[in-house]
């Protein structure tokens, strides 16, 4: 009886071992709700520039000076909206042509419009100058206020895009549901995640830092954002 009392604790013993080795291999391997973030953001900038004939056109891509990406921002109300949303910023160096790691902001504020309910919407900004994206860098930055925002062209070949390059503002892509939908996000304010982004590098930074200091790396759960943005 002894010897298989023994044997069963030995078998206990090694299933526990085992186990503890599977969930630290896993946890080693979980990231956080940052990092899912970074994927989520390139899977929207991905569907949202796909489409031919209604996509976000590729010059206005190319010619951008920052890209604001917020999935899924949450916005309800009767008749007067508001949302809020947590996102991802990047910065284009004008001499590298390379982008920046990414930074996490907040979305709050502003006007779907007229709307009964909840929805999840997800927005693109494009920064059309060097202006706009240093303001980014500001505690809040007010859309419509600090810098002029109207809603973006669609298509690659929008005769409308040259025009919205010379201008220099804020171009916004709104999606509902697999639909571009004319999101009004004048009005919301704009502002940097400390929490999130120190928790996403482990350290503690500044907008500026990431953004046009490089002080950090883009970390691995942002490569395929990176990967998706420098085809452009």
């Amino acid at each position: 009886m002894q010897e298989n009392k023994g044997g069963s604790v030995k078998k206990a013993l090694i299933i526990i071992s085992a186990l503890t080795v599977i969930l630290t291999a896993n946890f080693a391997f979980c990231g956080t709700k940052w990092d899912d973030l970074l994927v989520e953001s390139a899977r929207v900038f991905e569907d949202m520039t796909s489409m031919p004939e209604e996509g976000i056109p590729e010059s206005l891509v190319k010619s951008s000076y920052a890209i604001c990406i917020f999935p899924s921002t949450i916005s309800g109300g009767f008749v007067i909206g508001a949302e809020y949303g947590q996102g991802v910023i990047l910065k284009r160096d004008e001499k590298t042509k390379k982008w920046s790691a990414p930074a996490v902001f907040n979305i709050v504020g502003g006007s779907f419009g007229w709307q009964i309910g909840g929805q999840a919407t997800d927005n693109i900004l494009l920064v059309m100058s060097e202006r706009g994206a240093e303001g980014l860098l500001q505690s809040q930055f007010k859309l419509g206020g600090d810098a002029a925002i109207s809603a973006g062209p669609v298509g690659r070949n929008a005769e409308a895009s040259t025009d919205a390059q010379l201008k220099g503002g804020i171009l916004s892509y709104s999606r509902s549901r697999g639909l571009f939908v004319g999101a009004k996000l004048e009005g919301a304010v704009i502002s940097f995640n400390s929490e999130g982004s120190d928790e996403l590098y482990g350290k503690s930074l500044t907008a500026r830092e990431i953004l046009m200091e490089n002080k950090v790396k883009t970390p691995s759960s942002g490569d395929r954002l990176i990967k998706s943005l420098n085809k452009y």
